[in-house]
């Protein structure tokens, strides 16, 4: 079913847009303006090489899943600085932004981020409202990741809480970060009385992650997660994300690791390999159900364009068959490529 989104909501959230845009640059007449917007922009092409271009094509993770010419997402982040204190928002338009706030949050799926800060001293930072997760290796924003599809342990775990947290930062390269938030991607408590619990270690650029809820009312239950890599040359980047979670209330859960590996060969393009071995537990199921991801991309820049060639192939185990072949039949296997253009400002 679709969602109608409140057109008039729509045309004047255009307009305060660039309301505040017009202020913002005849305020720097007289100083510099506390307020920016920024952005982007991403479409991509995606075909597989067995059902031709089919709806099973999809990978079981979350966007570009699409067949043919399809749209990302048109992103816009208004932020309003004064120091001390700040907000930001940040509203999503087109199938990724749809999918990354489930279309059932805050008006419709448009609303990404939305929360206010208070910087209380140099070394503590106070955040409330709606912010996008601090769990796994990847984000939401296209041009943020080097893949340009996601992973299992992304499309997974949390994209976005909703609450309080609060960042510590303990030196130059070690972090502490404590929050009390809503159950994961929940913006309404009412139903369930539920909340949730997070938190994260980080030291010299390497992350532990924990949330925890009930796992009642569609709940996550357990995660912990780790984030990190290592420049091993200066041209030569090693990225790992391994996470465990398990569901008590469901009797499911995951877990799995990825390795990103990426390479710079010129000041305007790199490549890079996505390779994830996931494994989904479920306590009714007798056998566990196991996948192999390998991604390879290709990002070649040019100003703020960014165009993302990108092959991926996932294999599944157990005799699982998830996808079609050409001929109709079920197959433990997928291969696809695509090609995306994002356009950042």
């Amino acid at each position: 079913m679709k969602t109608i989104i409140n057109t008039n909501f729509v045309k004047f959230l255009a307009i305060a847009m660039i309301s505040m845009v017009t202020f913002s640059v005849s305020a720097q007449e007289e100083e510099e303006s506390k307020f920016t917007l920024s952005g982007s922009v991403d479409a991509y092409y995606r075909t597989t090489t067995k059902d031709g271009g089919e709806a099973t094509t999809a990978s079981f993770t979350s966007f570009a899943n699409q067949t043919g010419f399809a749209l990302g997402m048109a992103n816009l982040i208004g932020t309003y600085d004064m120091g001390d204190t700040g907000v930001v928002v940040d509203l999503v338009f087109g199938p990724r932004g749809t999918e990354a706030t489930f279309n059932n949050d805050v008006l419709n799926g448009i609303i990404n981020q939305a929360y206010v800060y208070w910087n209380v001293s140099e070394s503590t930072t106070l955040t409330m409202g709606r912010f996008n997760t601090f769990l796994g290796y990847e984000v939401i924003a296209p041009q943020a990741n080097f893949n340009y599809s996601v992973s299992y342990l992304f499309s997974n775990g949390p994209f976005s809480h909703l609450g309080l947290k609060a960042d510590f930062a303990l030196s130059d390269d070690v972090s502490l970060m404590l929050a009390v938030m809503n159950p994961w991607d929940t913006n309404d408590i009412s139903d369930s009385g539920e909340y949730s619990l997070g938190g994260q270690l980080g030291f010299y650029d390497q992350f532990l992650n924990l949330y925890y809820d009930s796992g009642k009312s569609g709940g996550l239950g357990f995660e912990i997660d780790y984030t990190g890599g290592f420049d091993v040359t200066e041209d030569f980047f090693f990225g790992i994300n391994a996470a465990y979670n398990d569901n008590s209330e469901t009797g499911t859960g995951f877990y799995g690791a990825a390795i990103y590996p990426q390479l710079t060969t010129s000041d305007n393009f790199a490549i890079g390999l996505r390779g994830e071995y996931m494994t989904f537990t479920d306590d009714a199921v007798e056998d566990d159900s196991p996948v192999l991801g390998l991604t390879l991309t290709g990002s070649f820049t040019k100003d703020n364009l960014i165009i993302k060639p990108e092959v991926r192939l996932d294999t599944w185990g157990n005799d699982i068959e998830p996808y079609n072949d050409g001929d109709g039949a079920f197959t433990s296997n997928q291969s696809s490529f695509l090609i995306a253009a994002i356009y950042s400002f």
